[in-house]
């Protein structure tokens, strides 16, 4: 079957077009979701009373604090989604985001293996912040 190409020879089918993340404290989790987001080019999207969104290229991000929510905190060990993993640039830029992360109220997993928690060959950070959500930012290869 072949692909339809878009744009720039570029396809957007199969890339992700949005991730809503359900959070208990909205409030909470702007305060570290917003500078990771936008520490990683992310900018605000859309602002609503129960959410926030932000966007990089065609993908964006949703926080909402739903009325629906059926538990108070995140647990990435249990049946769904465990992390997301984002690309965040050189070496140098994974340390920079791990050293200001706790400021915005997210801690280093697994510090004694950082950074290759994910492999002697994968340089990485493993972040959760306060609800229990985690994220891996991963660096890209270097010579």
């Amino acid at each position: 079957m072949a692909v339809r190409r878009e744009g720039r020879g570029m396809s957007s089918r199969g890339r992700l077009h949005h991730v809503e993340v359900w959070v208990p404290d909205l409030g909470r989790a702007v305060g570290s979701w917003q500078w990771l987001l936008e520490s990683l080019g992310y900018a605000l999207h859309q602002d609503w009373s129960d959410g926030r969104s932000w966007r990089l290229g065609e993908t964006y991000i949703v926080l909402e604090q739903s009325p629906a929510l059926s538990a108070d905190r995140h647990e990435r060990r249990r049946p769904g989604l465990n992390h997301l993993a984002f690309h965040a640039g050189g070496r140098a830029e994974v340390d920079a985001l791990v050293e200001q992360a706790p400021t915005y109220g997210w801690h280093l997993l697994f510090p004694d293996r950082h950074p290759y928690a994910g492999g002697e060959q994968h340089y990485a950070a493993y972040l959760e912040d306060g609800d229990g959500f985690e994220v891996e930012l991963v660096a890209r290869d270097e010579p």
